[in-house]
């Protein structure tokens, strides 16, 4: 992608190629960590105890 905008670019257009824009540079969360683990630990271990919520 490059940083030079198209000729006939709207106002929309930039505003959203710019949202965009912000929105990528922003840092991401780490994928993965212990958080992650725990949350699938406690919904699997829940489920158990109640058959009738299985999906």
């Amino acid at each position: 992608m490059s940083d030079e905008p198209p000729p006939d670019e709207t106002p929309i257009q930039k505003a959203l190629r710019l949202k965009q824009a912000a929105i990528a540079a922003r840092p991401k969360p780490p994928r993965g960590g212990r958080f992650q683990r725990e949350q699938a630990a406690a919904h699997s271990s829940a489920s158990k105890s109640k058959p009738w919520m299985a999906r």
